[in-house]
């Protein structure tokens, strides 16, 4: 093998790229992985292509290397489908791709790789080709007694925060066994990665960094973004999310610590809706922080300076954009996170003609409420244009969620969007808002300003309206008081109250104060987990109107369709994909939304939406469409499954 990587390099073929390799080749490539000095791939993880000349050499090398090869990893493909045992994507990827096979180093940096390492379910056969032998224990066991030994490990932390680093660790040690850790067990680890213990991980993320798992651009890297781009190993990107870390959930600016955000999506984006890892990157843009703690933070790892705001702040992002788009191309997702209000709906706006971007605190959080609601319709009867709606928050989320729900109304009754919207009233930090504050509104704002007389506060607003549905998304914990709560009981019936802001500490109301308020007659959902609450004898479980039923599946559909843009019309369809899969059992427990154990299959059915409607809409580049596109969503899904090493 060292003989053959020698003759490579002094050939002048080592590190030549795949494009170049196939289009030199008329009999398909074999691919070795190059091992450098210190035993690691020299190219990341595929190596080295050998022209015809040296096939027949290169392939009786393979055969006896002490390399590790990963049986059909990389399969061929054919223009319409994929055949992969694995389930694992190459069908979301350009086609025709040539077969190769891919190679791993051996030993003790092969224990070192999380892609490919296995700990202990290394088999006898592996442990013998691979020079394993002594450096792993005897035992042989397999990953699902490795995820059941993980398991119990894990519930030993009585601290939220040390499974979060738990789980990070596990991350950076064995991939495969954290997605399959976190897909098996969901419900459990869900709240551990993401929130509500992702917001606490952000705040003290500058303590517990320990090596980076993303992408840090920063105003250093002005004029040479591009290059900055081309230093992630991975070069078949198909999600980027990105924060600037100005508005991390509920908690305000955390700056270059917001970099947990990104880290998490991208776990659910893979666990929950089935992207390669290696296709995922997360990326935080530092252009500084206003927040004075961190500034004075001896461990903040970010840029000591104040935010930069205006056209430093804006070539930044356009230089950003324009990379991102030259060095993954078209089709690349590329959702922005935790951006703060004024620059958020810019970005959207500006952007979402030339790219494929989604903002997922505007339309991710609109959707899968849209989506709730419309599952609460099976409770309290009628139709949403039937119901009167009431937020408390007009930012990114609240306007977001009003207007998906002025389109869905649009949608049903062939009104004009500029009517359904008078169903809908907000609330913000001065009160309700009316027409007579519309020179003193944000752009976002002016839509939902209607003729009213001014009320200065929620409860007075709620007596005043009459809404039928309460929504919170005002970032500000416990504003829904009991006051507030018993007027909208005395109003309706079942009150549908959702208290959507995030982490737990910053929700509107808890479950158990919306079902007591209510005797118990509260349609209740809300950002954060809550554990399920007895009232006057019975059980209540509390739904979640939680982002990951939406996001995860609609990117899956944007990638499978080849999506060049995002439309509205495809956020209501998840909207109604999701709806579409609350049962009888759950509305009869008062859930609005379905288990989370069942959410790889959700995610499919929104993916096969979210694509139907790319195709029907001309947006769709992979062409001819699958016949059943929820089969082809789930055969396109990453499986977190071992492969068998030879």
């Amino acid at each position: 093998m060292r003989f053959l990587i020698d003759f490579l390099q002094n050939n002048s073929l080592y590190g030549v790229s795949k494009s170049w390799a196939q289009r030199k080749m008329s009999a398909p490539p074999v691919v070795l992985a190059a091992v450098s000095s210190n035993g690691r791939p020299a190219d990341g993880n595929v190596g080295v292509l050998v022209e015809n000349s040296l096939k027949e050499m290169s392939e009786n090398a393979v055969s006896s290397a002490s390399s590790a090869v990963v049986e059909n990893d990389l399969t061929s493909t054919v223009r319409g489908g994929v055949e992969d045992v694995y389930g694992e994507d190459t069908a979301t990827e350009d086609q025709y791709i040539t077969p190769w096979t891919v190679t791993v180093a051996s030993g003790y940096p092969l224990l070192r790789d999380p892609h490919y390492n296995k700990g202990l379910a290394f088999t006898e056969k592996e442990r013998d080709a691979h020079f394993l032998r002594g450096l792993l224990p005897p035992v042989v066991i397999s990953q699902d007694l490795q995820v059941k030994k993980m398991m119990a490990s894990m519930r030993q932390y009585q601290v939220p925060l040390q499974r979060y680093m738990a789980m990070m660790d596990l991350q950076e040690r064995n991939e495969r066994l954290f997605y399959k850790l976190l897909i098996d067990n969901v419900e459990e680890l869900l709240p551990v990665v993401y929130t509500p213990t992702v917001g606490e991980a952000c705040q003290k993320y500058g303590s517990i960094f320990r090596q980076p798992q993303g992408l840090f651009i920063s105003l250093k890297e002005k004029g040479r973004i591009l290059e900055v781009l081309k230093n992630w190993p991975e070069k078949k990107i198909q999600v980027i999310v990105v924060t600037d870390g100005e508005r991390i959930l509920g908690l305000g600016d955390l700056g270059c610590q917001g970099m947990g955000i990104p880290v998490g999506k991208l776990s659910l984006y893979s666990a929950l809706g089935g992207i390669r890892p290696s296709a995922c990157l997360p990326i935080t843009i530092d252009v500084g922080t206003n927040n004075e703690q961190l500034l004075n933070d001896e461990f903040y790892i970010g840029l000591r300076r104040t935010r930069a705001t205006g056209q430093e702040y804006a070539e930044l992002l356009h230089e950003f954009m324009s990379a991102v788009k030259q060095n993954y191309g078209e089709k690349v997702l590329i959702q922005f996170e935790d951006f703060a209000n004024h620059n958020a709906f810019d970005l959207l706006a500006k952007y979402g003609s030339t790219h494929l971007v989604f903002n997922d605190d505007i339309q991710g959080t609109a959707s899968v409420v849209v989506a709730g609601l419309m599952a609460s319709l099976n409770l309290v009867g009628g139709t949403l244009a039937d119901h009167t709606f009431l937020f408390l928050g007009a930012g990114e989320a609240g306007t977001g969620i009003a207007e998906l729900i002025a389109l869905e109304i649009s949608k049903q009754t062939g009104a004009p969007v500029e009517e359904t919207r008078k169903k809908i009233w907000l609330v913000d930090s001065r009160g309700l808002i009316v027409e007579s504050r519309m020179e003193s509104l944000q752009h976002f704002k002016r839509p939902w300003a209607h003729e009213h007389e001014p009320v200065n506060n929620l409860l007075d607003a709620v007596k005043a309206i009459k809404p039928t549905i309460l929504i919170g998304s005002s970032g500000a914990g416990r504003t829904f008081t009991k006051e507030v709560i018993e007027t909208m009981a005395s109003l309706n019936e079942k009150p549908v109250i959702l208290a959507l802001s995030n982490p737990t500490s910053q929700s509107e109301c808890t479950a158990e104060e919306a079902y007591t308020w209510s005797e118990g007659r509260a349609i209740f959902a809300s950002g954060s987990p809550f554990s399920p609450i007895e009232y006057n004898g019975k059980f209540y479980p509390s739904g979640q109107a939680n982002n990951a039923y939406i996001f995860p599946g609609f990117g899956l559909g944007l990638i499978i369709s080849g999506a060049i843009r995002v439309h509205d019309d495809m956020l209501l369809e998840a909207s109604e994909a999701l709806a579409a899969q609350v049962s009888q059992e759950n509305l009869d427990n008062g859930l609005i939304y379905p288990p989370f154990s069942n959410i790889r299959k959700i995610s499919a059915q929104i993916a096969a939406r979210v694509a139907a409607k790319a195709y029907e809409l001309g947006l769709a580049t992979r062409l001819p469409q699958p016949e059943n596109l929820v089969a082809y969503a789930e055969s396109c899904m990453y499986s977190p499954h071992y492969r068998s090493y030879r």
